[in-house]
């Protein structure tokens, strides 16, 4: 990621739907261009939001294991608002 995010949310401990739940009431409170870094764990998490997300018109900017995490399934998901 060459941008540095304008906020960062962890989302690792919460269960659907209220990770997507958080992370779209941060999202609307952004700017239009703002960036946002995500940390979700968890096969729900990890596919609905990001698709949820899209749904919203906002752009993925990427969505990528966290390093050195191995199989804590903890990913990071890089978003700007739309």
């Amino acid at each position: 990621m060459t941008e540095k995010p304008n906020y960062s949310l962890d989302i690792t401990n919460e269960v659907c739907p209220m990770t997507f739940v958080k992370t779209k009431l941060l999202v609307e409170r952004m700017v239009s261009g703002d960036v946002v870094e995500v940390r979700l764990k968890g096969a729900e998490p990890l596919g609905n939001v990001p698709r949820s997300i899209t749904e919203l018109g906002h752009e993925i900017l990427s969505l990528k294991p966290e390093a050195g995490e191995g199989t804590t399934g903890i990913h990071r998901l890089v978003i700007r608002k739309k």
